[in-house]
């Protein structure tokens, strides 16, 4: 039904109000890079004016043209514009938002103040690529945040359903927001149903070493035989090592045991006050050095086989480092997932890192405190606002439902403190200054390292949609190790596309055993297999684990186990 100039009348008003909030939204955000780009007089950046009328005009005719096809499909016309969300933004994808002319012209008068804003922050100057990228990140910040799926008054979702609970709905969300208030962080999901070593990292073993940075677990075998050189797993020190270790169907650790590995892994401590100034030489000293010494001393072999994941990947690569200018020779081959040695292009995650920024931390923490748990973990949930923000402020508090129990999340919101004096290290000579790359450039543990000196088989596995270490960047390590490298491209992202189980054959990965081209060249010319990685690597490794023997039990008369798997440093939350 045809609907009356009155209504009419509301839609233009409508449309100007949007119009005016998108130009009001750009104004704030120009404002807001003049004071966070930290220049003396803080003005925000000088824009070409030409440029910038074009995008006004051409933001006023897309309201225009959005304002008179919404009045068009109430008269019963075909519209003739419509704005649709970006690939994969499921924000707006219940009926709710298109059954209603409101919100249906609500959802794309924002999604057009949204483009708005990203084309300004292009026409934006910028000192470098890095400013200019940190423009683009606050830029989807804003945007993300002003989302009208964030707001009880603007979501028809939460209207409806306020309405068919009675307001009970609105009595839970409130509920869950109390409760995350006290927890200090979002629930993501139902953490009453997990618990660390009774339905997740249940994988049977037992710590045969500790010291005050670790605890080493050693895995019970579940082949026959087992090749006599063992593997050592260094997961990253941010967040718990359990990610590779969730449940039977989806874990790493166990499919490297069933492989006939004796694994090796190292479970870091979350550190607390005690532990405030601990340093990167310490992570290295205390962290693989030791879990080598102790694995080769234990199975009684000369060379042992080493993993690293993310962070850990790159703390046991300085560490072999550190071993090779010691004259140590102990690791036969090195497995890196997702791993950091070239740090040029360090996605998002970069641009939290900045001189200005990181001396305040020194200053700070540099000699001693803790980087909390919860800076890290809001960090990472922001590369990733929409997904692991406002989806939970949508779902838990507006319209008040429970978290569903899973794995992966519940281990996300398990985060972990580090150590000032690691972090700031970490953070100034890798991430800022990029000196890892360099051979002579860092002195780690009283020794000049040299990546380039490490001879052994390299086995680099990067993910091809990884937002925290992109695989470009991860590639590059093809030209700082000195030995014979198998890059593997594996698909999704850093979490999803490592823990990627052989048995449920999903995903896919790409090979080439090219690495003299350039990334994009390798990948161009990369075969895509498709399942897991875990096969490919369960190939490589193979070979590379010695002669096979009859299996030992954890520990021996030296190392007697202290307790079974997963011990006790994993289950120590972040106060």
């Amino acid at each position: 039904m045809a609907q009356g100039p009155n209504n009419n009348d509301a839609f233009l008003g409508s449309a100007m109000q949007f119009m005016q909030a998108g130009q009001n939204m750009a104004q704030q955000f120009m404002d807001y890079l003049g004071k966070a780009t930290g220049s003396a007089n803080t003005q925000p950046p000088v824009v070409d004016p030409q440029a910038m009328t074009a995008l006004q005009k051409q933001f006023m005719d897309q309201q225009m043209s959005l304002w008179r096809a919404m009045l068009a499909k109430q008269q019963g016309q075909q519209q003739d514009f419509k704005v649709s969300p970006e690939p994969g933004d499921r924000r707006f994808s219940a009926p709710e938002w298109r059954e209603s002319p409101i919100y249906d012209y609500l959802h794309q008068a924002y999604l057009l103040n949204t483009q708005y804003l990203k084309q300004i922050v292009e026409v934006i100057p910028a000192d470098d690529d890095k400013a200019k990228n940190r423009m683009r990140f606050l830029a989807r910040q804003v945007a993300d945040a002003m989302a009208p799926s964030n707001f009880a008054a603007t979501n028809p979702e939460f209207i409806k359903l306020a309405l068919e609970t009675k307001g009970q709905s609105i009595t839970d969300g409130i509920n869950n927001l109390l409760k995350d208030f006290e927890k200090g962080r979002i629930s993501m999901t139902d953490e009453s149903v997990f618990e660390v070593g009774k339905n997740i990292a249940t994988t049977e073993g037992a710590v045969v070493f500790e010291n005050e940075m670790m605890q080493l677990i050693q895995y019970a075998p579940l082949t026959p035989k087992v090749g006599t050189r063992p593997l050592v797993v260094v997961p990253p020190c941010i967040n718990k090592f359990y990610v590779m270790d969730l449940q039977p169907d989806n874990s790493l650790i166990r499919f490297m045991v069933e492989q006939g590995n004796t694994v090796f892994l190292v479970s870091w401590r979350n550190p607390k006050e005690e532990q405030g100034h601990l340093t990167w030489d310490d992570y290295l000293e205390h962290g693989p050095i030791a879990a080598l010494h102790v694995a080769r001393d234990l199975c009684k072999v000369k060379q042992v086989n080493a993993l690293g994941f993310c962070v850990g990947g790159t703390i046991l690569t300085s560490a072999l480092a550190v071993l090779k200018a010691r004259g140590e020779d102990i690791v036969s081959s090195l497995t890196l997932l997702t791993t950091l040695l070239d740090f040029s292009d360090t996605g998002e995650i970069g641009l939290f890192i900045d001189e200005q920024g990181l001396t305040t931390r020194e200053a700070t923490i540099g000699n001693g405190g803790l980087l909390p748990a919860r800076d890290l973990q809001n960090t990472f949930s922001f590369l990733r606002a929409n997904d692991l923000v406002w989806n939970y402020v949508q779902n838990n508090y507006l319209k008040g439902q429970k978290p569903q129990a899973f794995d992966l999340l519940y281990w996300n919101s398990d985060s972990t403190n580090l150590p000032g004096p690691f972090a700031c290290w970490y953070m100034r000579n890798l991430y800022l200054q990029n000196n890892l790359r360099v051979p002579g450039k860092l002195e780690m543990c009283g020794q000049r390292i040299d990546l380039g000196t490490l001879g052994m088989p390299v086995y680099l596995l990067a993910t091809r949609e990884d937002h925290i270490v992109p695989w470009q960047s991860a590639y590059q390590s093809t030209r700082i190790l000195g030995g014979k490298v198998r890059f593997v491209l594996g698909a999704s992202g850093h979490i999803a596309g490592v823990i990627n189980p052989v048995s449920k054959n999903k995903r896919s990965y790409w090979v080439n055993d090219d690495v003299k081209l350039d990334a994009e060249g390798w990948l161009s010319a990369a075969e895509e297999k498709k399942g897991s990685w875990w096969a490919d690597w369960a190939g490589w490794i193979k070979p590379l684990a010695g002669d096979l023997r009859a299996p030992r039990k954890p520990g021996n008369t030296k190392y007697k186990p202290i307790e079974p798997a997963p011990g006790r440093y994993v289950k120590e939350r972040a106060v």
